[in-house]
């Protein structure tokens, strides 16, 4: 099956070097994991080289086991000027027992960077389905509430940068 341009799968299997003290798959594997998928699928989208600007909703809602293929559905939701919203859908198959579960679910924000370290246009998405226009209006109504966030955390800092309650007084 081909994909899109702006859509990317992963699959990889669940190996004890990533596990926790718990055997679980350690949550910054995960994260690391998620991040070189966002990477994989943004910068295949713009053509270049990307940076994470953030990463929104990441819940450890379910522990990832060893011996499980995780299977990591990225695909670009929304673009702005040079940023790209990719949301990733993250499916656990445990082998044996022939289960599929959706383990997570999360959105990284992306940046097209050009050979200057400058940010760079890129190429506006064109939603051709359901599933996409519904996931472009979502994600811009996720772009709204970081705004949003931006703006009170900024009021609760007085004005501050927003890492003041960071270091003890």
């Amino acid at each position: 099956m081909e994909l899109a341009r702006h859509q990317l799968t992963m699959t990889v299997l669940m190996t004890p070097d990533l596990a926790n003290f718990s055997g679980n798959v350690h949550g910054g594997a995960l994260l690391k994991l998620l991040d070189e998928v966002a990477y994989a699928c943004a910068s295949r989208y713009a053509g270049r080289y990307v940076v994470t600007l953030s990463v929104d909703q990441v819940m450890f809602l379910q522990p990832l086991h060893v011996g499980e293929l995780v299977t990591f559905l990225a695909s670009v939701n929304h673009t702005g000027t040079s940023s790209m919203e990719i949301g990733i859908k993250v499916m656990a198959e445990n082998i044996r027992a022939r289960t599929v579960r959706h383990a997570n679910s999360c959105f990284f924000t992306m940046v097209a960077m050009g050979d200057d370290g400058r940010p760079v246009a890129v190429a506006p998405l064109q939603p051709a389905t359901p599933d996409e226009h519904r996931r472009r209006e979502a994600a811009l109504a996720r772009k709204a509430l970081r705004k949003e966030l931006k703006e009170r955390q900024g009021a609760v800092d007085k004005g501050g940068a927003g890492h003041e309650g960071l270091a003890p007084s």
